[in-house]
Order: C-alpha cells, then structure tokens, then sequence
C-alpha cells in the first residue's frame, strides 16, 4: 500500500454509534488529522452492551463492546469504517486507591483487516455514598464535583432496581432525594456519579486524549507496507544501573510493529545511557 492509498483509505466515511454526546469529543480531531468524514448515528440503544449502573452488565471484555460498538454503526450507516468508544473504570493500577478511568478509541477497517486502539489513563470522577439526610447529600455533591458532574441516585442500595439517572441541578437533587428516601425501606439513598460522557467533563477529556492517541497510531504507517498503525507492541528491557552496571528493568529499546503485514523493527530509546541506582534491584533490592 503506497502513501496516496493509504491517504484513500484514511479519508473516508466513518461510522460513529453514541448516544452520549462523545461524537462532538472527536468529530473535529479526526476530520481535521485524517480527512475523514464522521457520521454519527445513535439508532441502536447502546446501553443493552452494558450500562455503568449495572442493571446490564457488558458481556465480554472493553475491547469487545467497542468492537461490537463498531460493527454495528457500520452497519446502521453504510460507512466502510467505524470507531467506538468504551470506557472502564476501577482502582488505579498504582496503590489501588483512587477510582481510574481508562478510555478506549477503537477503528476499524474489515477492508484491509485493521484495527487500530487508542487509548488514556486517568484518575475519574467517579464516587458513591449512602447518605441519610441533606446534609450528608450536599456534602457529596460537593465531593462529586455537582452540579458539572451529574448524579445518579437509587433508594436504598447501589443494585436497588429504581433508579434516576442525569441529576444536574440542586432543585431536581434536593427533589429526587426527598422522593426516593420516601420509598426507601431503609430510609437511606445511594447516590454516585453519572458515569457516562455527556454527564462526567472528567471522562470527556480522557475521550479527547484517547482520540490523540488513535491519531497518532493512525498516521504512522509502516516502512514497508504503509499501512496506519504502526506502532510500539513493546520494551526490551534492559538499561544497565549506573553504579553496579547490571541490566535493571528499564527499557533500553522498543518493538514497533505492523499488524497488516507483521513487519517490526527495534528502535534504540535515546534516553539517558544508565539507570539510577534507585532502580536497580540488585543495588536497591
């Protein structure tokens, strides 16, 4: 595939399924960097792929629903590509402390048999509490950045089939919490965030960061086949510690690889030529 091809190929009609607002994320930064065409349709509800307040779980793994995503807009559109966003979030892969929002941006290409992830990391905004009066529920909606991110709330407890999504101001708040501890046995209700892009400004700038990355990965191409995505599928590990010389962890080269036609090569990190000592497992075991 030559540089013009691979423009063609780019430059195309692009299928885009959402119903959360996350087509205004990425329509500018993809049509401007690729010369692409993004056409938006939300006429498949996708919160039966799974839902963030767990009354449908997501069948399959992250990448699987984007795919799914993906194929689906393709065909409710026609468009020979399609992308899809799918968000996860749990603890963060440091200390396990803090909710992580990890977002992915997925295209796809059945033409040429190409998919391409791009991908963000990051703290989210994404807590929940069972609060008994207004005092308590003010004092999370503080904590939960309300009213710029949106509150769900159930009576009771997080799986209680009740549920009231897309809280944004304190009037509706204040209304909704009366009306749910009414019905609530416990006289408790549960409230967190709303999870999904068009209520969480948190989430939304890691979908913004997660279509940088797809860019990237898109429009570098391969030496020998120029197809898009070629990019780093590993670290050869390897930096040698600076006061004892043996290898440590740290990367001293990385795996760039094409998924077209398999073709990789080994690039040299020009990074500093020895590890700190503080690195070294044998000197800081």
């Amino acid at each position: 595939m030559d540089r013009s091809t691979k423009s063609a190929h780019l430059a195309r009609r692009v299928a885009f399924l959402t119903q959360h607002g996350k087509q205004d994320l990425v329509k500018t930064p993809l049509e401007s960097a690729l010369g692409c065409e993004l056409v938006h349709t939300d006429a498949f509800d996708t919160d039966q792929l799974g839902t963030y307040t767990r009354e449908i779980a997501r069948p399959g793994s992250q990448l699987d629903a984007a795919r799914r995503k993906a194929q689906i807009g393709m065909a409710l559109t026609g468009a020979p590509i399609g992308i899809a966003s799918e968000g996860s979030f749990g603890s963060d892969p440091f200390g396990g402390f803090m909710p992580w929002n990890t977002e992915l941006l997925l295209w796809v290409d059945p033409a040429h048999d190409l998919e391409v992830t791009g991908f963000a990391h990051g703290p989210a905004q994404s807590l929940h509490r069972t609060v008994t009066d207004v005092d308590e529920l003010m004092r999370f909606a503080q904590e939960a950045k309300f009213p710029g991110h949106h509150l769900v709330m159930r009576p009771d407890h997080e799986d209680h089939l009740d549920i009231v999504k897309n809280i944004h101001d304190e009037e509706t708040l204040l209304r909704v919490f009366a009306q749910l501890q009414a019905q609530s046995v416990s006289g408790k209700v549960f409230v967190e965030n709303d999870l999904r892009a068009f209520c969480n400004p948190t989430r939304q700038a890691l979908i913004r960061k997660a279509c940088d990355d797809l860019i990237l990965k898109l429009q570098s191409t391969c030496p020998q086949c120029q197809s898009p995505g070629f990019w780093v599928q590993s670290r050869v590990a390897g930096l040698p510690c600076r006061a004892c010389g043996q290898k440590t962890r740290l990367p001293i080269a990385e795996v760039w690889h094409c998924k077209s036609c398999q073709h990789e090569e080994q690039r040299t990190l020009s990074s500093e030529p020895w590890a700190d000592p503080s690195r070294c497992d044998f000197c800081n075991p």
